[in-house]
């Protein structure tokens, strides 16, 4: 082979690799609605100002591209941290592919949940959180059978809780905490058709009771504090669930807790602020508690010796009816 065949064969290859490697991967498609978001946005400046028409969009901040089974289309949008003053863009559901989607830290992002997010129907992971928005929790999400995690807390979020969050058969996560959410808890999130997602619902204001039959599901960690839910919440405990956390504080149940046993998985306790009656259970003893407090109830006899009780002293039991013995007064 000549020097000049040679040359010319590391020529050709050597413009081949680099038109291959110029070449955008973002689908046009995708690169035309996410500068259509930029522009309802106003252009931010500390998350996609940057993104550049001239550039692949797969290579934008705060975007990501699937593999090319899924031709390189957008697959995840994260805005976070800035002084956007907006709604969400009804764009964001024309990206088909859409697993993640994220706005978040945004606090003069305004207005409802974007109904386009309906389109959405691959999307796993939604966290619309420490935001403005305003109006309620739609029923459209029950649409979006491949939703995994859905966290809306921090916002300004109004009305009852969908019952048609139960329908979702892969939800693993639901955040609704810090909202204006009322009513009860709905009768309907006993039949999730997985295992019970980690639910946190607190600082809201909800009301009514705990419908009996949540006590049937086994939730990893569960928050209902600051709420004004009421009457027995006893069903939440068992010794044959795999329960991390529960936090019941700050409510209005009433409930004799002497019979109640919990978890031995269970690492926080939190029953403070409420109404519950009864005595402390020996069981109790045998918790690896890291944090617990039945203080403000009408607790009465003798606090059990042993496991974690004594540990963080008098704090988790001040204000009961008539608890007695260590770290407490001794029993008369």
């Amino acid at each position: 082979m000549s020097k000049a065949t040679t040359l010319l064969l590391f020529l050709f290859f050597t413009l081949l690799l680099t038109t291959s490697l110029s070449k955008d991967l973002c689908h046009k498609d995708d690169k035309n609605t996410l500068l259509k978001i930029k522009k309802s946005l106003s252009n931010p400046y500390n998350n996609i100002i940057s993104w550049d028409p001239k550039e692949d969009c797969c290579t934008w901040f705060n975007v990501e591209c699937g593999d090319a089974t899924v031709n390189h289309r957008v697959t995840s949008l994260h805005i976070s941290y800035d002084q956007i003053s907006a709604q969400i863009p009804p764009e964001v559901g024309d990206l088909p592919y859409l697993q993640t989607l994220i706005f978040r830290k945004l606090s003069n992002l305004t207005g409802p949940i974007q109904p386009t997010i309906a389109k959405l129907k691959y999307l796993r992971f939604l966290r619309l959180s420490w935001t403005n928005l305003t109006g309620p929790i739609p029923d459209f999400f029950s649409q979006l059978k491949n939703l995994q995690y859905i966290d809306l807390s921090y916002n300004d979020l109004s009305g009852s809780i969908p019952t048609s969050l139960a329908l979702l058969p892969k939800l693993e996560y639901l955040e609704l905490s810090r909202n204006k959410l009322t009513g009860p808890i709905p009768e309907l999130f006993r039949s999730f058709p997985g295992k019970a997602p980690d639910l946190f619902l607190s600082h809201n204001q909800l009301n009514g009771s705990i419908p009996k039959s949540l006590g049937k599901l086994d939730f990893y960690r569960i928050d209902l504090s600051h709420n004004k839910l009421k009457g027995d919440a006893s069903m939440l405990f068992g010794t044959n669930k795999k329960t991390w956390t529960i936090d019941l504080s700050r409510n209005m149940f009433q409930f004799d807790i002497s019979k109640v046993k919990v978890a031995k998985t269970v690492n926080l306790l939190d029953l403070n602020h409420n109404g519950i009656t009864g005595s402390i259970p020996v069981q109790w003893t045998e918790l690896s508690l890291q944090s617990f407090n039945v203080s403000y109830n009408r607790l009465c006899g003798p606090i059990p010796k042993g496991g974690q009780l004594q540990r963080d002293g008098a704090y988790p039991y001040l204000h009961n009816k008539c608890l007695c013995g260590a770290p407490l007064q001794r029993c008369k």
